[in-house]
């Protein structure tokens, strides 16, 4: 099969996917749609990879330790499944000899997601995601793979930009390029990112907002990528219903609307972006 779109970044290894994630995956592969399922910590990695050996082409994984398991945070049941809204994460230190085993795999096609969230931030977390992140660059040099990134700042703070915080630590430890994840930054931070190699990619809240209009508009095309961040920001016209990789083609048209562009024109580019940067 060769793929007409991809979900760079879905988390079918959540365990809001539990019950009927075969399922989900088939009904992707059957419509001609690709998935990376992307870790967020040592649990939801090794079942990314898991998941990704299942399926003999089409589905791939990317592992690390999202910035907000570095310390104890609030988390919801759709990622872990247990304790409802009041389940706080472990806190989890980044054991770089086991996310090394993992890179081994040949179905794991990047590093991440990591980076920098000052949504819920003091002074100490931000200096523990920094070191956690600098580990994790150093590893994607090791295995010379890309680097998924999460990067969200907090509105109220106008003191801190997680953006060229991060871009910082990259331009100083990276050897290697990658993607920024659901990118929600203005044209200033797209086009300092675009500068230094990594693409953009966008879920479907660019199906509901016209918030990101701007930066797909001035975007190459050539530097876009398309996920859905399942099950999270599920796209129109499926709002309301949990969001599955399948969905992406809503990511899809909405950027050929905005670029005034054919759909197939933008898919076709979006897979060659795909293969290109994660060389799957």
């Amino acid at each position: 099969m060769q793929p007409k779109y991809i979900d760079i970044h879905s988390h079918t290894n959540f365990e809001a996917f539990n019950e009927d994630r075969d399922k989900v995956i088939k009904r992707a592969l059957e419509n001609e749609t690709y998935i990376i399922n992307v870790g967020t910590q040592v649990d939801t990695s090794k079942k990314a990879v898991e998941i990704a050996n299942q399926y003999e082409k089409g589905v791939y994984a990317i592992i690390g330790l999202h910035p907000i398991h570095t310390g104890v945070s609030y988390h919801d049941e759709k990622e872990l499944g247990v304790g409802g809204k009041e389940f706080t994460s472990r806190g989890e230190v980044f054991d770089k000899n086991v996310y090394r085993e993992l890179l081994k795999d040949p179905k794991v096609v990047g590093v991440g997601e990591c980076g920098l969230d000052y949504y819920r931030m003091n002074e100490q977390s931000i200096e523990k995601q920094k070191e956690v992140f600098v580990a994790h660059i150093e590893l994607a040099n090791e295995f010379n793979k890309p680097i998924m990134l999460h990067i969200r700042n907090n509105p109220k703070d106008k003191t801190h930009n997680a953006y060229f915080d991060a871009l910082s630590l990259l331009k100083e430890h990276s050897k290697v390029r990658g993607d920024v994840h659901f990118f929600a930054g203005g044209w200033q931070e797209a086009k300092a990112f675009l500068d230094f190699g990594f693409t953009l990619s966008f879920t479907g809240v660019i199906t509901f907002t016209h918030d990101y209009d701007e930066v797909i508009r001035n975007t190459p095309l050539d530097m876009i990528m398309s996920e859905t961040d399942s099950p999270y920001v599920t796209p129109s016209p499926y709002r309301g219903k949990r969001n599955e990789p399948f969905h992406v083609k809503e990511v899809v048209k909405r950027i050929s609307e905005i670029k005034n562009l054919p759909e197939a024109e933008v898919a076709e580019a979006i897979i060659s972006n795909a293969r290109r940067v994660f060389t799957f």
